[in-house]
């Protein structure tokens, strides 16, 4: 055998990876195609193509960090927490409906909600990433130790 591929083993494709999202949407009932972790997100927008939609409000965007290459569509707006009345339609101008779409938000809820959203009105391939962009709040009340994509080490930048 072998050792480099025993050590390095080849990345799992798209279709490997959307049926592991696809169960773990089943198994949570969610209303949408599924549930990526953080790392599987990654490797699908950087390997295979799927899009990256932020959706938290432009302050965590800009000022908590992002990742690169993903745009803004926020859902709820900065500073009030008033839902983005556009938000179909500054979605619609990032991803077409049968793209691999994956909405990111702080913890996983509002990327939930959105991901929902999406599949109401036609994206067949949305997803939500598990955990977001800096995880639950731990025992002292701070995010990013307990998951999420800065915890999980993948590449993001800040302002």
């Amino acid at each position: 055998m072998n050792a480099k591929l025993s050590e390095n083993p080849p990345a799992p494709d798209t279709g490997r990876i959307l049926d592991m999202a696809a169960l773990r949407g089943k198994s949570l009932g969610l209303p949408y195609a599924g549930a990526v972790t953080p790392a599987e997100a990654h490797l699908l927008a950087t390997q295979h193509g799927a899009k990256i939609i932020d959706v938290r409000s432009r302050f965590e965007y800009e000022y908590i960090g992002r990742v690169p290459g993903s745009p803004l569509v926020e859902w709820k707006q900065w500073p009030g927490g008033e839902i983005n009345p556009r938000f179909l339609l500054e979605l619609q101008a990032r991803a077409g409906k049968n793209d691999i779409v994956m909405f990111l938000c702080r913890s996983g809820v509002r990327s939930h909600t959105t991901a929902a959203l999406a599949a109401q009105n036609g994206y067949t391939h949305a997803y939500n990433i598990l955990e977001g962009f800096e995880g639950d709040l731990d025992a002292t009340g701070q995010r990013g130790t307990l998951g999420g994509w800065r915890k999980a080490g993948l590449p993001w930048v800040q302002s």
